[in-house]
């Protein structure tokens, strides 16, 4: 596959979704939103319009929001259960974890402007921590797309499913990847967006083409770095961080906590089954008010930052 990205035009994945959500329910009664009073910022206005009575906006009670998905859902409905997702996964993690995925229950959680791309709103509205509280729940596939592209057909995928669904997706314009035509997304399954040898950084979301930037310039230095886009968190693909790891090297980058999140799924991977040098980039805790570019450039979650902590490891693992 090439390694070459798009970086002029950027996007916005929350567009994508609610397109696909909308072309979806044209052909399928059963498709429903819930939201918590966020029509406008899941970008919903077009669908509330076509669908005026296949929307139910709860207003600010997001615990109420999982709860009316989780009896539209036993009402043989499909609900896409939308809001921001610092307020979706931690004001109602109860009724995710008891009405959701505990009951394996057909509920689209769809969480929007996840990470930081709130940030000038400051630490209540960051979301960094969802990855490493809905993993621990049964049944609950995890999905963060990285473009518009695994957006649109992570929806689909959702949709057609049966079975609980996250959807972490950001409103941080991102570019279109290049993939081969006929690309399939499967959750479950990690895509190789580089191959190389001496090292691999695996990433996800805004991420990934950050991850693909630096792998570009890390061939100035002589080193050829795999890139793989772990869009599902989970169901995890083992065996592509088994691969990974027989480079010797990992680097994981993510729009999250070090702790809970990517970098602790793959950890647990490399430390039961295939043992490298590990490096997990992410948020380390409580973060301050600042623009999303300004926190990801602070804690090294650019392509210099990502570049340069792959040649450390790399460096490591030969010193070692």
């Amino acid at each position: 596959m090439s390694s070459e990205t798009a970086v002029a035009d950027r996007y916005d994945c929350r567009e994508a979704f609610a397109k696909t959500i909308e072309a979806l329910a044209e052909n399928d009664e059963r498709i429903v939103a819930v939201v918590n009073d966020s029509v406008g910022s899941s970008k919903l206005v077009a669908f509330q319009k076509r669908f005026p009575n296949r929307l139910i906006n709860v207003g600010i009670a997001e615990q109420t929001m999982v709860g009316v998905g989780a009896g539209l859902a036993n009402g043989g409905k499909v609900p896409f259960v939308s809001g921001a997702s610092c307020f979706l996964t931690a004001r109602a993690l109860e009724q995710i974890k008891a009405d959701v995925a505990y009951t394996n229950t057909n509920v689209k959680l769809c969480g929007m402007s996840s990470g930081v791309a709130y940030g000038e709103l400051g630490p209540t509205h960051h979301s960094i921590e969802d990855f490493a509280w809905l993993r621990l729940l049964p049944n609950l596939t995890i999905i963060a797309p990285s473009d518009r592209w695994e957006t649109e057909q992570a929806v689909k995928v959702a949709a057609a499913t049966e079975g609980p669904f996250f959807l972490r997706i950001s409103r941080m314009p991102v570019p279109d990847l290049v993939r081969p035509a006929g690309a399939v997304f499967r959750a479950g399954a990690a895509e190789t967006m580089r191959h190389g040898r001496d090292a691999a950084i695996i990433a996800n979301g805004v991420m990934v083409s950050r991850a693909i930037e630096a792998a570009n310039q890390l061939l100035a230095f002589g080193l050829d770095v795999r890139v793989v886009n772990m869009a599902s968190v989970a169901p995890l693909d083992v065996e592509a961080i088994r691969s990974a790891a027989e480079t010797g090297a990992i680097v994981t980058a993510e729009e999250h906590s070090v702790r809970g999140g990517l970098g602790g799924a793959v950890a647990e991977v490399v430390a039961t089954s295939c043992p490298c040098r590990l490096r997990i980039l992410g948020f380390p805790g409580f973060l301050p008010t600042g623009s999303p570019e300004f926190l990801l450039e602070r804690y090294g979650l650019t392509a210099d930052g990502i570049a340069a902590a792959v040649r450390e490891t790399f460096e490591a693992r030969k010193a070692a």
